[in-house]
């Protein structure tokens, strides 16, 4: 199973990235997938989590109204779009594939399959 992130960069405060997840040795279509943070010093966090068919997402309350979670099965890839993005937006973001979708959704143990991660830096 590989999942490999993409997308990553260093953008001033206030622009847009979008991450892209490609997943390959397991049924994509089969998996809901997360997105999580990790900013330097502090704990993993959650960001974004999309249902098998892409019609359902949670976002994190720190992301909401400016980062959209997407999926394309037919593909293999999850996306990430990140607007107005600040500084404390700077962490290695990680997808992460799950085969359940539920009140768990939002901890990273829910979680069988990572990636390895792509660094996003905001400037000020």
């Amino acid at each position: 199973v590989q999942l490999v992130e993409s997308g990553g960069g260093l953008v001033q405060a206030g622009g847009s990235l979008r991450l892209s997840c490609a997943a390959s040795g397991i049924t994509f279509s089969s998996y809901a997938m997360g997105w999580f943070r990790q900013a330097p010093g502090k704990e993993r966090e959650f960001v974004a989590a999309v249902n098998l068919r892409g019609d359902n997402t949670v976002i994190a309350d720190s992301v909401k109204g400016r980062f959209t979670i997407s999926r394309w099965n037919a593909r293999n890839t999850v996306y990430l779009q990140m607007n107005n993005l600040r500084p404390e937006d700077t962490a290695v973001y990680y997808c992460a594939a799950t085969p359940s979708y539920g009140p768990r959704v939002q901890s990273d143990y829910n979680y069988d399959y990572w990636g390895q991660g792509t660094l996003v830096t905001v400037s000020s």
